[in-house]
């Protein structure tokens, strides 16, 4: 008989040491009463969390760029950086092209518009092919927007041309060019579609 009794007690014992785990278990993971909010409650919506995103996602701009936020906030892989730099040059390559009366130059960087513009100027010689860059900055965005897969951005820029090679002769002229492109495109170029 005492073979019989230790098997009594292996039970008691196992059956203290399963009370003593489950005591534990349920003072450190909680009971459920009901009353607890749903999971999804806890869980930021998801309009709010792509607003975040979003605002974490827009650079710090400069106060004459503040426009551009409209830009980050519709379109995920727009640099600001990069796009200024590239309008600056695009500047610099359209009137450099335009003065020296370089129509295959401007076709590709213009719409037909400013280009039917620039090509009767240029037939009219209103171009000055003796006009250099002496300095040219981007003043401030005028205007930016996402609308109908189309970004759209206008700039302001104030240039100075030197004539003939004369540091005595340098035109200044403030410019206001609106750029376009598509907002699913990954090309670096774009257009000019107002000048």
């Amino acid at each position: 008989m005492v073979y019989g009794d230790l098997q009594f007690f292996d039970i008691i014992l196992f059956a203290a040491i399963a009370g003593f785990i489950i005591y534990r278990l349920r003072s450190v993971l909680g009971k459920r009463t009901g009353f607890q909010k749903k999971p999804t409650d806890h869980q930021p919506k998801y309009k709010e969390l792509k607003e975040e995103e979003q605002n974490q996602k827009i650079p710090s701009l400069l106060d004459n760029q503040l426009k551009l936020e409209t830009v980050y906030k519709n379109v995920s892989n727009f640099d600001h950086k990069q796009f200024l730099d590239g309008a600056k040059k695009a500047f610099e390559i359209i009137i450099t092209a335009f003065n020296n009366g370089d129509k295959k130059t401007l076709k590709n960087l213009v719409s037909q518009d400013v280009y039917n513009a620039f090509e009767k100027a240029i037939d009219e010689n209103t171009n000055n092919p003796s006009a250099q860059f002496y300095s040219l900055i981007i003043d401030s965005v005028e205007n930016a927007k996402v609308e109908n897969n189309t970004i759209s951005i206008s700039l302001n820029f104030i240039s100075e041309q030197m004539l003939n090679n004369d540091e005595g002769k340098i035109v200044k002229n403030k410019d206001t060019w609106t750029f376009e492109k598509p907002t699913n495109s990954s090309s670096p170029i774009w257009i000019l579609t107002q000048t």
